[in-house]
């Protein structure tokens, strides 16, 4: 089994992808939040998008509790989120500009794009729980985004285009 482990990560981080901070606000009305970059788009009609979460994480029962939350996809000037929302800093929308969005989500400031969403589903997936989420409001901007490639964070090469 510990060969399938190990193997399994190799392979999963040898695979390169985006990166995302999960918000929402908790029962308490204090924002939480999480780096996450097991994400991915469902459906089209509706509008759906999915990530996970391990159920050891201190914040699982928070967003099981929550109707709602948002994808923040950073971008490539963004790594630090992506380093301060993995940590084990209590308050981490104190170091970071973020506000309250329409819908009532802490949204942050200047990301590559934002979906916020209203749970549609929970599912019970192993060791993780994989939250469901129906697309209310999209915001994009212009900008590259952060990539996660072989625990390195980074940015699409310029020659990439060419």
């Amino acid at each position: 089994m510990t060969d399938n482990v190990t193997a399994f990560k190799q392979a999963l981080g040898n695979y390169p992808t985006g990166v995302t901070v999960v918000t929402a606000y908790n029962d308490a009305n204090e924002p939480i939040g999480l780096t996450v970059n097991s994400f991915a788009s469902v459906s089209i009609d509706p509008l759906l998008i999915l990530w996970s979460l391990d159920k050891k994480s201190q914040l699982h029962s928070h967003f099981q509790a929550t109707k709602k939350f948002a994808v923040n996809m950073l971008a490539s000037d963004q790594a630090h989120l992506c380093t301060l929302f993995s940590s084990k800093i209590a308050d981490r929308f104190a170091q970071t500009i973020w506000s309250t969005s329409a819908h009532g989500l802490p949204i942050l400031h200047d990301t590559l794009s934002t979906l916020q969403c209203e749970t549609f589903k929970q599912v019970d997936a192993g060791d993780h729980t994989i939250f469901i989420g129906h697309v209310l409001a999209i915001d994009n901007a212009q900008k590259e985004p952060l990539l996660y490639h072989r625990r390195h964070l980074g940015q699409i090469p310029a020659s990439f285009y060419e």
